[in-house]
């Protein structure tokens, strides 16, 4: 009989970035792909057995790409190549729609494309006219997620290290009519002035949203969440991380996973308790997803 088998896969953006992916209790890792340069949002799919990847490139240059490969790391080919997109961060599958989507981080704006990497679209425009590379942090698009059955979209802007100017997003999925990405009105911020907000999850079972902070103690470095029903309010669920970056999240299994740059993994339950260490001296670690596999007894 068939049964699912759970995996993560991480990046890891130091030298020779690397993808790798390991057993959720940090057992069996396994070194795929080398040469990533800078990797750093991560997502698959399942349906089609891939592996999809950002690669920052170098922040003052639009080299930016977006990559693919088996989930064994063969058949590696580049999708959105350098020069359609800066400096993609978190990335996001919106499985129904079969899209990709990616927060660009100098390049101030957050961006969707055919899995193939084929009609490129910018959704929002966040440079209020900056050229880019943008140097202003607080237009910096950063992390992202989707709602694809109410039809929202949400991403966060980091602001300065440790600013106080970080805010959380949401708009629609699409532009309304005689808007476009720098002009529309369905922009609401969620939250203002968090420390330095970085990768966003859903919880769509019970409606909540949690992203990582990167910031200072103590509201940073941290996971946070919030309900989406009624009034938002931040509840911070997971403290001491050493620059937190990647979340991802096993709603069935109660459980998240997170990365920091400090190389670590940590497993928590989704309320943050029981968290422990899964993977240290790891590298930069930076994004993380979990997934299942079946697999044939």
């Amino acid at each position: 009989m068939n049964q699912l088998v759970g995996r993560l896969f991480v990046l890891d953006a130091s030298n020779n970035g690397r993808i790798f992916s390991m057993n959720p209790d940090g057992s069996d890792p396994k070194t795929l792909i080398t040469g990533c340069r800078l990797p750093d949002g991560v997502v698959v799919d399942r349906e089609k057995g891939h592996l999809y990847w950002t690669d920052m490139g170098v922040p003052t240059r639009n080299d930016g790409k977006i990559e693919r490969a088996d989930l064994d790391g063969r058949n590696r080919t580049t999708i959105v190549p350098e020069g359609a997109t800066h400096t993609p961060k978190q990335l996001h599958l919106e499985s129904k729609s079969r899209k990709l989507y990616w927060s660009d981080r100098e390049g101030m704006r957050v961006m969707r494309s055919n899995l193939d990497g084929s009609h490129i679209e910018t959704l929002v425009d966040s440079s209020q006219g900056d050229p880019r590379p943008g140097a202003d942090a607080r237009k910096w698009c950063v992390g992202i997620t989707v709602d694809a059955d109410r039809g929202h979209l949400y991403w966060t802007q980091k602001g300065p290290d440790n600013g106080g100017q970080g805010c959380i997003f949401r708009a629609g999925l699409e532009i309304p009519a005689g808007q476009n990405a720098a002009n529309r009105k369905d922009v609401a911020a969620l939250f203002e002035g968090l420390p330095e907000p970085i990768d966003l999850e859903l919880d769509l079972k019970n409606r909540h949203l949690y992203w990582t902070d990167r910031g200072n103690p103590p509201r940073g470095n941290t996971v946070s969440r919030t309900s989406l029903e009624g009034k938002l309010t931040q509840e911070i669920v997971l403290h001491d991380l050493m620059e937190g970056i990647g979340i991802a999240l096993d709603v069935a299994g109660d459980r998240m996973f997170v990365t920091d740059l400090a190389g670590s993994v940590y497993c928590a339950r989704l309320d943050g308790s029981q968290k422990r260490g899964i993977g240290f001296a790891q590298g930069n670690l930076t994004g993380v997803v979990y997934t299942e596999t079946s697999t044939g007894n």
